[in-house]
């Protein structure tokens, strides 16, 4: 068994945190941004200096190889993102591209044999924090692959047209021309080229940490469904109309929403969900509100439990306190299973490495989620301490970094040695 090095993982992490520096302990890197350029500078430099030949495909994804023995054989790719959320923290998607980089320095390094191609590769706008939807190139680059449900919301056209959240008109396709790294459409990954697919990632949950174990060996992305609840009242003079007569779509709102609450209870203990987005209108404090929408997102990894929530969301009274309630579907998402060779491999290499672990799924969405309709694909998690993610206060030991690169490299090896 081989394992990756501690100071230069540290090394790679107080480097990478540099690109994006808000000030206070974490990193704002919209994708394409001059911090995110940065960042894939300092990665190619990096793995040019082992070696591997660089390419960027035509949404400037970028795949950095080192060559096998067999070159003529399909590829092992391990990849993530550089990308993150505004005040984010400095593990998010950019310690899966460091971990790469790390099994590809410890190889070089090490001169450790392996017949197949072996790719570090960073995945533009996963969290599309400033271009959206999230993970959209991934979606483009996987889109004939995707479920139907999936795909119609990664069209190319559309995604070109992506209008920056900041200013509300440059374009997703105005920031790919500007930023150098716009390549083939040929270079993409794809199934003919590439065997296997590996993303590590911090956990961006407390359950590794919970439970004192080092590793996560991922089975599954959870089932999900995204529902928009929408209220219709009345708009009237706050002073002047008195109760018996309103029509209050905020208070009606209310109603649903711990109605909703009350009865998803009562399904499933390992049920999540969410209300994460309102709208209020007018949004005056004098007027009575005549319209509210509401998000509602619901997780799970069984089916019937989904559909149980769905029955829920769609059996809302059309009338609560005398508005109209609506039910409509954002989005949907059925449990996505990872390679079964794949995690067993990630369950092999932790066991025979000795560190703690335990089998676990994914709550949230990932590239790796989209690129395993495409090959056979798998993740590896790592704790998130007091499971932060996606705020500056996110935080991994470098000794639980390492460990889960050297979950990588071994099961990348594995992979390797396949027939």
């Amino acid at each position: 068994m081989y394992t990756c090095s501690k100071e230069r993982m540290q090394d790679k992490i107080s480097t990478m945190s540099k690109y994006g520096d808000a000030g206070h302990g974490g990193i704002t890197r919209y994708s394409l941004s001059e911090a995110a350029i940065q960042a894939r500078e300092e990665f190619i430099k990096r793995m040019k200096s082992c070696g591997a030949e660089i390419k960027t495909d035509d949404v400037a994804n970028v795949y950095a190889t080192i060559k096998g023995s067999d070159p003529s054989l399909p590829g092992i790719v391990m990849a993530s993102h550089v990308d993150s959320v505004k005040n984010g923290g400095n593990y998010d998607g950019i310690l899966g591209v460091i971990s790469a980089m790390e099994v590809i320095e410890t190889i070089t390094k090490e001169k450790i044999p392996h017949k197949h191609n072996i790719t570090a590769m960073i995945w533009t706008n996963e969290e599309g924090s400033l271009y959206p939807p999230a993970m959209m190139c991934s979606g483009i680059v996987c889109y004939d692959y995707l479920p139907e449900e999936i795909r119609k919301n990664f069209r190319y056209e559309d995604m070109m047209r992506s209008v920056s959240v900041l200013d509300g008109s440059s374009t997703f396709q105005e920031a790919l021309e500007k930023s150098g790294y716009k390549g083939e459409k040929s270079n993409r990954l794809n199934p003919k080229d590439y065997k296997a697919m590996f993303e590590l990632h911090i956990e961006q949950g407390p359950i590794l940490e919970a439970e004192g174990k080092d590793i996560g060996v991922v089975t599954c992305v959870l089932g999900m469904v995204n529902y928009r609840i929408k209220i219709t009242g009345q708009a009237d003079h706050a002073g002047t109309t008195p109760m018996k007569y309103r029509k209050d779509a905020l208070f009606a709102a209310a109603k649903v929403l711990i109605g909703l609450h009350e009865k998803l209870d009562r399904l499933d203990p390992d049920l999540v969900y969410t209300t994460g987005e309102i709208v209020c209108h007018p949004n005056v404090h004098t007027v009575i509100p005549d319209y509210v929408e509401f998000s509602l997102d619901a997780r799970h990894e069984d089916p019937k439990v989904i559909r149980q929530v769905v029955e829920i969301i769609e059996n809302i009274p059309s009338e609560v306190e005398k508005c109209s309630v609506s039910a409509q579907t954002a989005w949907t998402r059925d449990t996505v299973y990872y390679d079964k060779k794949l995690v067993d491999y990630v369950q092999e290499s932790v066991d025979e490495l000795g560190y703690s672990n335990r089998k676990i799924n994914s709550g949230a969405g990932h590239d790796a989620q989209f690129a395993s309709y495409m090959l056979p694909t798998t993740m590896i998690f790592v704790p998130s301490k007091d499971g932060h993610s996606h705020c500056e206060e996110e935080f991994t030991p470098v000794e639980q970094c390492t460990k889960g690169a050297s979950v990588l490299l071994n099961t990348v090896l594995k992979c390797d040695k396949e027939d």
